[in-house]
């Protein structure tokens, strides 16, 4: 079975397309094959900056021949039904056979299909894969139809066995399919042929072109590493950069430098912010001092002054660039300490947040009051935590956040600090976004917290006040992210507090920044004339409690939904979540979160497994006997009218269940309830074995009843079983 050799070569692909791009390519093509009936064995994409390749091993060397029947209409049928058969079929009436059935003779129209050769198919599915590449962007280049990331220069297309290679005839826009390639663009030798995988991807290697993105990043990586060790410095990881400098080269070779003195002193996020963003330098840490004193620029090519040339160039302009950081720094620490991060401040009140909710400024204010009232729930002082909220976002009127919005936040921290404003108040200026994702470190400062809530239950509420909810993927707004925040702070803190007052609260703050927009744009004078803070104490007569209570209970079914998520990772399932959320006080998520760990925990045991069956049984007889008696079974049972020794231990069973579970909830002890609860499972298991709940005397069939109502309100006491699947 032949091997298959697919190389697009063009000019400089954008290295955050490559990946995706090789992937995209091995998917258009295996998919196309498999399909026209060509299957291989194995299959792997690579990309360099200027070459999409995959390989495949063990190609058939033709599709098989195949055969198919397919059963029409019988002979005596309508004579319209018997065309549509055979257009469908695309078969005439002779090529058909008539067959016997029970329903009489019917047509059957047989489908051969002969084998192609691998050539035929490969190059009908690689035409049908370059032309429908989907790229993020794409245009023509030239004169020719075909779209493409950058110009398109050669194809090669091989396939190859024991016998040799052959080149797979193919023209797309006028290039015509080969078999050779060309390496680097400074440091090949120009074009050469190739016979299959192996050939080719030595000969690449010969030219200076790594063809693994993964071992170009390898070399850089261990390159670049060793230089620092050399010093006595260290690089500092970085992922994302190191795969994208891997799609810049083709032969990478790396080169060290020092910073300049000047700009030692700039925080260390500032060098490695503005290296990475503007020059995609690695940054070198003096592991003794934690300062950045130090870069790794990625060259693609050898030169024989080993980079020199390259290295004072790049000193050159990353000098430029740090220049303009230590102008923006100076300039913010010179407001910082002489102004204060309120001078800032007011400037938001000429940036929107958003046109019906007011301008940053007036975010900042309902932030302030809403951490205020907050404090006191995590353990903050209030004081404190109203100062950082007033100041946590002044940053962004900054310079240095202006030229690196990723830096938000930090530099609110250090000018803070240089502001002489309390430690806690610098801290939540750059912990108050936190948690932004699932993997983010959650601020545990009781300052920081109150602020970091109040930021993102001000969002969420205000979003929800103008009906700016998430739908099916779309969530422009982050609300999802936003809620995730407030659970993992709530968790992550373990905050035991009535959430969903503070909802309302900052509702009822959200409704009157909409309400105030509204006004605004009816009449500017409002704003001049009155302010907020009037319109506010006049929209205190006007009952808005209907609409808070309904945005506050739709905002914590999207809390609850996204606490299923969140614990979705931890194996709670869904309905398990769902059972609890059923129990009063379900707006405070630590209390759920501990009913339903304890409750998964009491599952995934044979005991509580089992019992949720006997619960569910004893439900369904409980149900279907009130709604056919017209009567509520739910007081009375007296072990008195036991017949059987079975029945008796049960009731026995539920006097100490109920003896362990009532208080264990008061005192939230809920894995010891629901202990309690799963050691029921053998006394009704064994109740059921021997008792028969519909006797025929009246008196016991009542109380046997009202002894399943006893367990039905027994289990409930823990969690709404009737809610758990299966």
């Amino acid at each position: 079975m032949p091997d298959l050799l697919i190389e697009l070569f063009s000019e400089e692909i954008p290295a955050r397309m490559q990946t995706r791009a090789a992937e995209d390519l091995k998917k258009l093509v295996t998919d196309g094959l498999v399909e026209s009936g060509l299957t291989y064995a194995g299959a792997a994409a690579f990309s360099t900056p200027r070459r999409l390749t995959l390989t495949l091993s063990g190609v058939l060397a033709a599709s098989p021949a195949t055969r198919e029947e397919r059963r029409g209409p019988r002979v005596d049928a309508p004579q319209k039904a018997i065309d549509g058969f055979l257009r469908g079929a695309g078969v005439a009436r002779a090529q058909c056979e008539e067959r016997a059935d029970k329903k009489g003779t019917v047509l059957f129209a047989i489908l051969e299909k002969p084998g192609r050769p691998a050539a035929e198919i490969v190059a009908e599915v690689l035409e049908r894969t370059i032309r429908n590449f989907p790229w993020p962007k794409s245009m023509r280049w030239g004169a020719g139809s075909l779209r493409w990331v950058r110009p398109l220069h050669s194809i090669l297309c091989l396939l190859t066995d024991e016998q040799g290679s052959e080149v797979v005839p193919l023209t797309v826009d006028g290039i015509t399919a080969g078999r050779s390639t060309q390496g680097h663009r400074f440091m090949g030798s120009g074009a050469f042929d190739v016979t299959g995988f192996d050939d080719y991807e030595a000969k690449l290697k010969r030219a200076r072109v790594i063809l693994s993105a993964t071992e170009r990043a390898d070399t850089i990586w261990h390159d670049a590493t060793n230089r620092a060790f050399a010093l006595g410095l260290e690089v500092v990881q970085d992922a994302g950069l190191l795969a994208e400098v891997a799609g810049l080269v083709e032969w990478p070779v790396v080169l060290m430098g020092r910073i300049g003195e000047d700009f030692l002193g700039l925080p260390p996020e500032v060098l490695q912010t503005s290296m990475k963003e503007h020059q995609k330098f690695f940054s070198v840490r003096n592991p003794a001092t934690s300062r950045i004193e130090g870069f790794v620029t990625v060259a693609n090519i050898e030169t024989a002054d080993d980079g020199a040339t390259i290295l004072a160039g790049n000193n050159k302009v990353l000098s430029a660039r740090l220049s303009d950081a230590k102008f923006f720094w100076e300039n913010d620490l010179r407001v910082a300490k002489n102004d204060g991060l309120e001078a800032w401040t007011e400037r938001l009140a000429n940036v929107t947040f958003h046109n019906k909710l007011g301008s940053q400024k007036d975010r900042i204010d309902r932030i302030a009051a809403l951490a205020r009232e907050i404090a006191p729930m995590v353990g903050a002082d209030a004081d404190l935590a109203e100062q950082a909220a007033r100041v946590a976002k002044a940053d962004l009127s900054s310079e240095m956040v202006f030229e690196f919005p990723e830096l938000q936040g930090l530099m609110g921290r250090y000018y803070a600090s240089a502001a002489n404003l309390p430690t806690e108040v610098a801290a939540a200026a750059q912990d108050h976004y936190s948690p932004l994702g699932p993997s983010d470190d959650v601020p545990t400062a009781p300052v920081s917290v109150a602020v970091a809530l109040a930021d993102k239950l001000d969002t969420l509420t205000g979003f929800w006040a103008i009906d700016e909810k998430p739908t099916g993927s779309k969530d422009p707004f982050a609300l999802r992210r936003a809620a995730l925040g407030v659970i993992r702070l709530v968790l992550g803190n373990g905050i035991r507090a009535n959430l969903k007052r503070q909802v309302e609260v900052a509702l009822k703050k959200t409704i009157f920044a909409r309400e105030w927009m509204i006004a605004c744009s009816r009449e500017d004078a409002v704003r001049e004339m009155n302010g907020l803070a009037a319109f506010v104490e006049k929209q205190q007569d006007h009952d808005f409690s209907a609409e808070i209570s309904q945005h506050a209970n739709d905002l914590f079914a999207f809390f609850h939904d996204r606490l299923k998520v969140h614990l979705r990772d931890e194996g709670i399932r869904h309905d398990v979540i769902d059972a609890v959320l059923a129990m009063p006080s379900n707006d405070d998520l630590a209390l759920v979160v501990a009913r339903a760990r304890a409750l998964s925990a009491t599952l995934n045991t044979e005991d509580g497994a089992n019992l949720v069956q006997g619960f569910r049984r004893a439900n369904n007889i409980l149900t279907q006997a009130e709604e056919n008696d017209g009567v509520e079974y739910s007081f009375g049972a007296d072990a008195k009218f036991a017949e059987t020794p079975e029945e008796t231990a049960l009731f026995a069973a539920l006097d100490a269940a109920d003896a362990v579970i009532k208080p264990a909830m008061q005192k939230e002890a809920f894995g010891k309830a629901m202990s309690a609860m799963a050691g029921l499972r053998g006394p009704i298991d064994a109740f059921f074995e021997a008792v028969q709940v519909n006797s025929d005397n009246a008196v016991v069939r009542r109380n046997r009843l009202n002894l399943l109502s006893r367990i039905r309100t027994t289990c409930l006491q823990v969690a709404d079983l009737t809610r758990l699947d299966g």
